[in-house]
């Protein structure tokens, strides 16, 4: 997958994008669905029921998954979104921005 957990991403697509589309922080990442979990994206509301004693219920809001395909990476560096390549140095493989050059 092009995210991983605790990148900063931007969306492109759906009801989160826009004029100000939202950024934050992957919180998980499912490559088998391919999909991700966003902070504060795709917001949806549950109805949760207390499970123990003392434990409140309620309606809670939560992060839905929304696909990896709708969200782009932002450089740290230039802060715009970006796409990466894969520079092979002599310690592995890094990522680098295709705008700036600099190191993921």
């Amino acid at each position: 997958m092009h995210v991983k957990k605790d990148d900063i991403v931007v969306v492109i697509s759906g009801r989160d994008a826009g004029d100000e589309p939202k950024q934050g922080k992957v919180l998980s990442v499912d490559p088998k669905n391919g999909k991700v979990i966003v902070e504060g994206v795709s917001m949806a509301k549950r109805h949760k029921k207390p499970r123990k004693q003392g434990q409140p219920g309620g309606i809670i809001k939560m992060e839905t998954p929304i696909y990896a395909s709708k969200v782009m990476r932002v450089c740290p560096k230039c802060k715009k979104p970006t796409r990466h390549a894969v520079k092979v140095t002599d310690t592995g493989k890094v990522r680098v921005c295709k705008k700036c050059g600099a190191d993921i």
